[in-house]
């Protein structure tokens, strides 16, 4: 079967689907392959009695568990942390707590700063009127006026109300004189066009059943679908194709009955997120990989090492309400300091602990035997009465932590991956001083037990670097527009192409950038050579 196409995207996440409108509206002919399928919100179940016991069941961040249809299989025996993500309409925004942070004017520049990892090809200001456009589109709820951000344009939505939690926190900061700031999330806060007001019911990662936060497949792709773009799911492309002279040709992928469909396209634009995006391009070209001259495609992976302080509280703080999301962040400590130990820094942002299951688990709160007779009074102890404050490691870029095809874990002959990642020991001195710095926090905050966790593995939500951007071919994968240096109507738009990772979440900077990038390839679709 073959279909012809102006731009084809694969991947129906935040980055693909911002493109996607943006080429739709530019009158441009497209279409989205989806690896995975809709979300079925009918299994979220905040509010059942059954919530927590299927929750991580349909809404599993890990796919090597979840094991749906849009799933390949990932290795990381070989890597500290787990990587984390939703194959599915709307990609892992379905999934993501939503914390809505814009990269700071210093991560663009951390090679000219602090003489670590690269600046980029474009800083804060190209991006600052991208930033106001997907805050629009993605309902971001906060305050302006942050003293640790530029300037910019109000959120179009107020904040998620503080409650007794967040004025605690907020409270030990001033107490400290360190900063804070209500959180921005990607959370209606009122009625917003597909979107209702949120119910705080901490449950963002469980498929909000109140339809309150903003994935893509709610923002974007509900309307596109329905007569500006062709998205079709359930298929998983297996490479893209190259003509006589080295031009993407289109790709092509396996439908759900395994049945192989070729779709031709004048440009191919990927979007399938840092582990996805590279496993397509080394397995194209039957194996031999396509633009890949720089050798760097799959390479310089980061994944934000991840830990957290919790803290536990005499006082009923109504801490299992609220949005998961964030209360308020701090980027106190976010800038170098060198009598630190260690360059860059760190965010750190208060959430709620949530409902019962959530902190009986084992794992992050503590070494204390939970079931039995402990059960009840631990659970009279944490309920309402705790809370955690998230500490995200800036993760410098290293060649070794790397994607790879694993031809041995092969889904209907597509390849699944096999990823390598160390923690740096740069990282690990930033984790130990931040937890630290939150243990005074705690204290501050009236906490009477801490418990502090470091490098917590199963927490690689943020996937990037993977098809660095660059004005050098010979040290970059795509340009500062997404362009490949080697095949030129073939595109990235995901965060991927980060050459940094930032200290912050970065998809509000993914939906920034794709909008950038695609504005430029609507502007210059002209001059793009395409397959002949």
């Amino acid at each position: 079967m073959r279909e012809d196409c102006d731009v084809l995207i694969v991947g129906a996440g935040p980055s693909g689907a911002v493109a996607a409108q943006e080429f739709a509206r530019a009158g441009m002919r497209v279409t989205c392959l989806e690896q995975g399928d809709w979300p079925d919100y009918e299994k979220a179940r905040a509010g059942y009695a059954d919530f927590e016991l299927v929750s991580r069941k349909h809404w599993n961040w890990d796919p090597n568990q979840r094991r749906a249809g849009g799933d390949y299989p990932i290795d990381d025996a070989e890597s500290d942390v787990t990587a984390l993500m939703y194959n599915g309409v709307g990609g892992s925004t379905v999934l993501y707590a939503a914390h809505w942070e814009r990269f700071l004017p210093s991560d663009f520049r951390t090679r000219t700063m602090d003489g670590v990892g690269d600046d980029w090809p474009i800083g804060y200001w190209d991006l600052e009127p991208y930033y106001d456009e997907v805050e629009r589109q993605f309902a971001v709820s906060g305050l302006e006026g942050d003293p640790a951000l530029p300037p910019s344009t109000p959120p179009p939505l107020p904040p998620v109300p503080l409650n007794k939690l967040g004025r605690r926190g907020a409270e030990a900061l001033n107490k400290l004189g360190w900063h804070w700031w209500p959180g921005s999330n990607a959370i209606a806060t009122a009625e917003y066009g597909p979107l209702h007001a949120c119910a705080q019911r901490t449950a963002c990662p469980f498929g909000c059943p109140t339809g309150a936060k903003a994935s893509a497949d709610r923002t974007h792709w509900q309307s596109l679908a329905k007569d500006q773009v062709r998205l079709t799911v359930r298929a998983t492309v297996e490479q893209v194709l190259l003509d006589d002279r080295g031009r993407a040709a289109g790709v092509t992928y396996l439908d759900a009955d395994g049945v192989r469909h070729e779709v031709r396209a004048g440009v191919v634009v990927l979007c399938a997120n840092a582990i996805g995006t590279p496993r397509i391009m080394l397995a194209s070209a039957d194996g031999s990989g396509v633009a890949n001259s720089s050798g760097l495609v799959g390479r310089r992976l980061m994944m934000h090492p991840f830990g957290n302080a919790i803290g536990i509280f005499d006082e009923d703080l109504e801490s299992w309400r609220g949005p998961l999301g964030q209360y308020l962040h701090s980027l106190e400590f976010y800038e170098t300091d060198r009598s630190r130990g260690f360059v860059r820094g760190a965010k750190w942002n208060l959430i709620p602990s949530g409902a019962p299951l959530s902190f009986m688990l084992p794992g992050t709160w503590g070494d204390e035997p939970v079931w039995g007779p402990n059960f009840t009074r631990l659970l009279r102890e944490r309920l309402g009465h705790s809370a955690i404050w998230g500490v995200i490691c800036e993760d410098l870029p290293d060649p070794a932590n790397r994607v790879l095809l694993d031809d041995g874990a092969a889904a209907g002959g597509v390849p699944g991956v096999r990823i390598q990642y160390r923690t740096s020991d740069n990282t690990r001195a930033m984790m130990a001083w931040h937890l630290e710095r939150l243990s005074e926090v705690l204290d501050a905050m009236g906490a009477t037990k801490k418990i502090l966790n470091s490098g917590l593995r199963g927490t690689g939500w943020h996937l990037m670097g993977t098809t660095v951007m660059g004005d050098d071919p010979g040290s970059s994968v795509v340009d500062a527009h997404g362009q490949c240096h080697d095949v030129p109507n073939l595109y990235v738009f995901d965060g991927s192409v980060f050459p940094t990772s930032s200290g912050v979440n970065p998809t509000a900077t993914i939906a920034a950038n794709a909008l950038r990038c695609a504005r430029s390839l609507v502007a210059r679709r002209r001059d793009v050579e395409v397959t002949s």
